[in-house]
């Protein structure tokens, strides 16, 4: 066996960081400069689920699936996102829904059966973290997941998914779609708004998994029942964000916009490390992701580099 390293899996955090398509750019300013006051201390002013971050259940819930009220950030236990991990390779199209049969199969490259998953930090390398941008590229036509990958992961009895993508579900699922009180149905790279485009290349029955009213008028009720129901009845709208809730409303806590050198981890095992800020009262957190693996188990894969023009993978800046 060769010695132990440290992967780092986080992407790197400056006022220039992409940003989800309704958050406030970050603010970042120096209270003291090394020549008047001698040292350097800088402020930031800027939205928690910025960059790589995780999430805790009230940033999307009330309550939880056992009823009690939704838990913030300092209500979970201190190594709620840290633990013995794999990190599963999807394969999957773009803008595709992550479903039970693309988890299994990546379980079965990644030589792990499903069932062995409990207790465990599953991370997901879709291979959007390489597309990390301020772009639509990365925010309106990432793959993601949904309903019916929530609940695998709930039924295998994981502890945590970090996943690679803008959020813990499909675009589609969240307000960047028809879902929730934004409902932006943000335009596409066509002009159309994405819902539009979306039902253009996969059809109404593929884009009715998005949208509450869509499926019933497809499906009936019973059927948006039988597949949604249970998010309802403990108040939230199915088709709005219901991986996040899935996991979330039965303690399985997710990251977002995982990065760095995934891909020196990917189908491998290792001890995953992810620990936010002890905020009371916290919604989530920024944080940083670390795998510690054996050296000779690391893919051999060239080192990520940024270069932040504004952006997480463009060509380098001018000079």
């Amino acid at each position: 066996m060769g010695k132990k390293v440290f992967v780092d899996l986080t992407h790197p955090f400056s006022a220039e960081i992409p940003r989800w398509p309704y958050f406030v750019k970050p603010v970042i300013d120096s209270m003291h400069t090394l020549a008047k006051g001698g040292v350097l201390t800088q402020r930031i002013d800027c939205v928690q689920h910025t960059g790589t971050h995780a999430d805790a259940p009230r940033h999307v819930m009330e309550r939880e699936f056992d009823g009690k009220r939704a838990r913030y950030t300092h209500e979970m236990p201190v190594d709620a996102y840290t633990g013995d991990a794999v990190c599963l390779e999807i394969k999957i199209n773009r803008w595709g829904l992550i479903l039970p049969e693309h988890l299994e199969d990546a379980c079965k490259r990644a030589n792990i059966k499903p069932q062995e998953l409990k207790g465990m930090v599953v991370c997901l390398n879709t291979s959007m973290h390489r597309k990390f941008d301020d772009s639509k590229e990365y925010y309106h036509y990432s793959c993601g997941t949904g309903v019916e990958a929530g609940k695998w992961f709930v039924k295998h009895q994981v502890k945590c998914v970090a996943m690679d993508m803008q959020a813990l579900d499909h675009p589609l699922h969240t307000a960047m779609g028809k879902n929730g009180p934004p409902q932006m149905n943000l335009p596409g790279s066509s002009g159309k708004p994405i819902t539009e485009e979306y039902i253009e290349q996969f059809g109404e029955e593929a884009y009715a998994e998005f949208e509450k009213a869509a499926y019933i008028k497809l499906h009936g009720q019973t059927a948006y029942d039988a597949k949604f129901g249970d998010l309802e009845e403990i108040g939230c709208e199915g088709t709005w964000e219901p991986c996040h809730k899935h996991m979330l409303g039965h303690g399985i806590v997710g990251v977002e916009n995982l990065g760095g050198n995934l891909d020196k981890v990917s189908g491998k095992r290792f001890r995953f490390y992810c620990f936010p800020i002890r905020w009371y009262m916290g919604d989530g957190s920024m944080v940083r992701c670390v795998a510690e693996i054996d050296e000779d188990d690391l893919n051999d894969v060239p080192e990520r580099t940024y270069t932040y023009c504004g952006t997480g993978y463009g060509p380098a800046c001018e000079r």
